[in-house]
């Protein structure tokens, strides 16, 4: 789609480039989202593109995903071995449902930074202990744990003018066995419940309900809980409100699926440990 409104495109090729934030800017990056709807709001688009970030960055201490890394590249990324949920990569990029197209052109900052229940990697990063680097306009940067990036529907945490720079998975939790579940109402549809479950070296069990809340919701448990124990965890941490109500999932249909995948996904790696 044409986006009529919009007068100036910046290409920055480094930080010092850029110019000071107004009102009517937006950072371009995939612009999958951006051009498949009008925009009337915006004058200015910042192509990211001139960054030129590395999509994906292998240390001793985990993996370093640039916001700007596609889909398509985080699915066909070649990691260690040792590092069991990766898997996770292709399968969260595959509840995407996109074609080809989206999955060249969509990126994992901006899928993140679109902060819609049903983003996958909101519950990728979120699961996996990431940590969001987040450039502020000052020339400073922040960091802040990707279950707190996302407020809400299409309600992130970056302040006018602040850019996702990079997420970070650290080591320990790209080692760590995982299971996923995920449902959509209709078969090409968004996701209407993913839960990703994931278990430690030390014994201790995760489970992440995104898509079926309104934002990531994270039950941390020092050992694998009972049934009733994980049923109790996630009355108390999802109260009825926090379920999120549209045309892809029910309320209360999305709640009886978050216990049910709750309870598989801890079975799971319950039997794997």
């Amino acid at each position: 789609m044409d986006l009529h409104t919009i007068t100036e495109i910046g290409r920055p090729g480094s930080r010092s480039d850029l110019e000071p934030w107004r009102a009517g800017d937006a950072w371009l990056a995939g612009g999958t989202w951006l051009f498949s709807e009008p925009q009337p709001g915006l004058t200015r688009l910042i192509d990211l593109a001139g960054f030129d970030w590395p999509p994906l960055e292998i240390g001793p201490d985990g993996l370093r995903i640039g916001a700007t890394c596609t889909l398509a590249r985080l699915a066909d990324a070649d990691l260690p071995s040792a590092w069991r949920a990766t898997k996770l990569f292709g399968q969260c990029c595959r509840a995407l449902l996109g074609s080809f197209k989206i999955w060249n052109a969509a990126t994992v900052g901006g899928n993140l930074c679109m902060a819609l229940p049903a983003g996958p990697m909101v519950a990728l990063t979120a699961a996996l202990d990431g940590i969001c680097t987040i450039w502020t306009p000052t020339g400073a940067e922040r960091r802040l744990p990707a279950l707190e990036f996302v407020h809400g529907p299409q309600l992130n945490a970056l302040q006018p003018g602040e850019l996702l720079r990079a997420i970070d998975l650290p080591a320990t939790a790209l080692r760590q066995p995982t299971a996923f579940r995920q449902i959509s109402l209709t078969p090409l549809g968004r996701s209407a419940a993913l839960l990703i479950g994931a278990r430690s070296a030390a014994g201790g069990f995760a489970l992440t309900v995104t898509a079926a809340t309104r934002r990531p919701v994270r039950l941390d448990f020092p050992e694998m809980p009972t049934d009733a124990e994980l049923r109790r965890a996630l009355d108390r941490a999802i109260p009825e409100a926090l379920y999120y109500d549209d045309i892809h999932g029910d309320p209360d249909w999305r709640r009886h699926m978050t216990f049910r995948f709750a309870e598989q996904i801890r079975q799971e790696l319950a039997a794997a440990a």
